[in-house]
């Protein structure tokens, strides 16, 4: 896999801490020498179920304003993106600013244009308006360099803004990464389908995580996203780059995450492999997983500053 910094696997590597079991592809050095360290400097778990905050509003001329969620602290920040219609106060979002807390560390979630608390209509929403939405956060609201977390769309999301703004954006997490996902499912649809759901104007996509079964996708979605796919060429990213995924995926496969990593012209890329974590990998193993890369990608970051 050119280009991609990893090793082919030959093991797997068990991590006590996570519960299960976990494949690692590329050199992931650091965040076994972290795993090394004494506890007390990552919480195990944190709930999600916390007191409710104020929400914060970025007003944005002429396009709507965004619902957000800031702590203030150390850089490198942490940015997270949320999944598909996903709002900022899901499992993984809370987990990671209490754990941004208790390090101190700067920490922006959001709401999408048209989700959650945030203005706008999701049925004119597109990856290109997401796409700003994430730009926004950067540009007004981050303070210094930024490590990028994105779960599933979010994971798409994170590149562009990587691509967009290099000098701010320092590291990259993702999640399930579903770079280029929804428009190469709707390209695998039988022929027929494709041009009733032309006719139509909306793909009812069937989705166990949605309460009616299916999400609703406007077909001018698919054909403006068809614009910011990223897997036919090399993906201009330099920066370190961790993707982690569930191999029981039945969303995203975790083939994706493989071709990522082949794609980005960073040499510093880790793919790592949860045996039994799902799409949404938010599990209490699958968190400690994700604060402990963010935790060491932290470190990374703070050796070479230093």
């Amino acid at each position: 896999m050119a280009g991609a910094g990893m090793a082919t696997l030959s093991s797997w590597v068990p991590r006590r801490r996570w519960g299960r079991e976990a494949v690692f592809l590329g050199f992931y050095r650091g965040l076994s020498a972290l795993l090394a360290r004494k506890s007390e400097r990552t919480p195990r778990w944190v709930p999600a179920c916390r007191p409710k905050s104020s929400v914060s509003f970025l007003s944005r001329p002429d396009l709507p304003n965004l619902a957000y969620k800031k702590l203030k602290g150390k850089s490198p920040g942490i940015i997270f993106i949320p999944g598909y219609i996903s709002n900022m106060n899901g499992t993984k979002a809370l987990a990671i600013e209490e754990f941004c807390k208790s390090l101190g560390h700067a920490y922006i979630r959001f709401d999408y244009s048209g989700v959650g608390n945030s203005d706008g209509n999701l049925q004119e929403c597109t990856v290109g308006k997401w796409r700003k939405d994430v730009l926004s956060i950067i540009d007004d609201l981050a303070e210094g360099p930024q490590i990028l977390v994105g779960s599933s769309l979010g994971g798409w999301l994170m590149l562009h803004a990587a691509i967009a703004r290099p000098q701010k954006v320092v590291a990259l997490i993702g999640i399930a990464t579903a770079v280029d996902g929804l428009v190469i499912q709707f390209n695998q649809l039988p022929v027929e389908v494709k041009k009733e759901i032309e006719m139509k104007g909306v793909w009812s996509m069937p989705s166990k995580y949605s309460e009616k079964g299916v999400y609703d996708i406007q077909y001018s979605f698919i054909k403006e996203a068809e614009h910011h796919c990223l897997l036919h060429s090399p993906i201009p990213v330099n920066c370190p780059i961790r993707l982690l995924h569930g191999m029981k995926d039945d969303i995203v496969p975790w083939h994706t995450s493989i071709q990522v990593a082949d794609r980005v012209v960073s040499k510093d890329v880790d793919v790592i492999l949860r045996k039994n974590s799902d799409h949404r990998m938010k599990e209490k193993s699958d968190i400690q997983l994700l604060v402990y890369t963010i935790d060491d990608l932290i470190d990374k970051l703070s050796t070479v500053v230093n």
